[in-house]
Parts: structure tokens; sequence; C-alpha cells
């Protein structure tokens, strides 16, 4: 991540979130970070690509590059955002690149940066199929587009639910149908165990295909995130072999979960925000003391927190 590509576009998104009575970002430091993401998008439309040895998280990059122009809508913003639409579009796993839809990773994203045919997909996961879908919608593409029809069936595999026997399943999410290692709570039998950030994934991944709280999906996800919330400790997680877990995903379920909360038009409880003005620096930022997946880095978990107050 040192090479700013995933970084500045994710900071970037948190900023131009903050209400502008709040904060505003000077005009010269949009215009230096919308500079760096121009500047490190190559011809295909890719971000995070810069370092062909070393990929930089370049769906999540885009995703969050394509976010953070739409928010700003600065001169050029839509000729910007083009050919990165076109680029997570062809990095879906669908049939335009082999798969179909029995397949385990059909109508998600995965790290991105080149095309992964059948039997191999790569990483695939939840987190990152979100980012894109809310990148997408962003964009401007319909909720019928092909392509949050085929996310859909991904969506919905990654679902502790069974819309025809809905009280054998608790309704969270769990975090990748191809890689049981990933799914960091671990499992009950045959069956991943939902946990609090993937189950906020998973309720934003189907609002930003045009789902509400209609949805039974939506409501069954919903319901296991309230009954499971209690403040920044992420839920799900069972046992002293995931004991570092609750911890080290704090900033990343803050953030996820307010946000799904407020997607769907409810407010959470204040413990996220409480919890955010007793732990904040006093230089500002945040940081997290578990390092499991870079909330230790201020500028990883400064900006989660960010989100997290926004929506709050």
């Amino acid at each position: 991540m040192r090479s700013g590509q995933s970084l500045t576009p994710f900071v970037l998104d948190a900023l131009l979130q903050v209400p502008s009575n709040v904060y505003r970002l000077p005009s010269d430091k949009l215009e230096r970070a919308i500079r760096f993401i121009r500047a490190n998008t190559n011809a295909d439309g890719v971000l995070g690509m810069m370092d062909p040895s070393l990929p930089d998280y370049p769906n999540y990059a885009t995703a969050l590059a394509v976010s953070a122009l739409c928010r700003a809508k600065r001169a050029g913003w839509e000729k910007d955002i083009r050919p990165m639409v076109a680029y997570l579009r062809r990095m879906q796993f669908s049939e335009q690149n082999g798969w179909k839809p029995a397949d385990a990773p059909y109508g998600a994203w995965g790290m991105g940066g080149m095309e992964h045919p059948p039997p191999n997909p790569g990483h695939v996961d939840l987190s990152m199929t979100r980012y894109v879908l809310q990148a997408l919608r962003a964009a401007g593409v319909a909720s019928d587009d092909p392509a949050f029809a085929r996310a859909r069936i991904f969506i919905e595999h990654c679902q502790n639910y069974d819309p025809e026997h809905p009280k054998d399943a608790d309704g969270g999410f769990f975090f990748s149908t191809t890689e049981s290692d990933t799914n960091k709570a671990g499992q009950d039998g045959q069956h991943f165990r939902s946990y609090g950030t993937t189950t906020a994934d998973g309720i934003l991944a189907l609002v930003a295909i045009g789902g509400t709280l209609q949805d039974r999906r939506i409501r069954a996800a919903h319901n296991w995130l309230i009954s499971h919330h209690r403040d920044m400790a992420v839920p799900g997680f069972v046992g002293p072999a995931y004991q570092r877990w609750p911890q080290g995903l704090a900033f990343y379920y803050g953030a996820a979960a307010t946000e799904a909360f407020h997607a769907l038009g409810n407010l959470m409880d204040t413990s996220v925000a409480n919890a955010l003005k007793r732990t904040q620096r006093r230089d500002g930022s945040w940081v997290n003391p578990e390092n499991l997946v870079k909330e230790d880095d201020p500028l990883i978990a400064t900006a989660f927190a960010v989100r997290a107050l926004v929506n709050q």
C-alpha cells in the first residue's frame, strides 16, 4: 500500500463524505489527490497497477476512485470514470471470462488487475464485491443492469439464509465462497459462521444493487446485525482461536455497520461514536492496537473512523 494508489482514493472518499459545514477539503488538496489518481490510472482504466510486479489492490483502488470522483464532481470526472467502470465490468466473474452461474465465484469481484479464467479465480470476497457494486451505483449504473443480477447470485451464496426455511439459518453473511480459510469466524459443521463485518458488507452490497428493507434477505441480515451489535467489537467470533478478530476488525466494522444502518434509514446507537471519542489520539487520529488487517496504520483506522462518524 506504500504506493498510495489504494490509500489515496480510500482517504479521499472518506473526507468527501464529511458534511461541508463540518469540514471541507481544501481545493488545492482535492486537486492534488485527483491529479494523483489520474496520473496513476493506466490506459485500461485501472488504478493500482503503477508497479505491475506489486499490484496495489486494483479493484479496491479503482472502485474507491470511481466513488470519490463521483462525489467530487470536478471538471472531467465523467470522462475519468468511463474507462474505470468499463474495467470493473470486465473484472466481474461472469460468462465473458468463462464462469457460469453454478461456479462459486460467479458474480463476484476479486483482487483485479488481470482476468482469472476457470478454474482458478484467485482471491474472491464479499468486501471487494461490495465496494465495486457501490462504485457502479455511484457511476449511475441502473439497478436492472445484468452486472447487478450476476452479483446477486454471489451475494446470496455468502448469506446464511434459506428463503424456504428462514428459521433454519441466522441471516448473517460470511466472507468468501471460494477460500474457506478467509472466513475469519470459522465454521459450525458445514456452515461458515456469520460475523459482523461481512454481514454489514452483505447488506450494503444488496442495497447497492437496488435492495431495500422489504427484501427478506436484507431484513434477515439487518435483524442479525441488530441482535448481535454491541459496540466496535465485531460480533460473531466464538472461541479462543478467534479472540483477536473482534478488535482486529473494529474500525472496518464501525464504518460498515454504521453505513449499513444508515442505508436502511436507521440510526445506530451511539456506542460506535462513544468508542471513537474515547480512543481518539491527541493528534486527531485513531490507531488499532491489533495489526491483523493494517488498522494499526493511522491512515486506515482514521479514514474508517471518519466514515463511521459521518453515518452515526
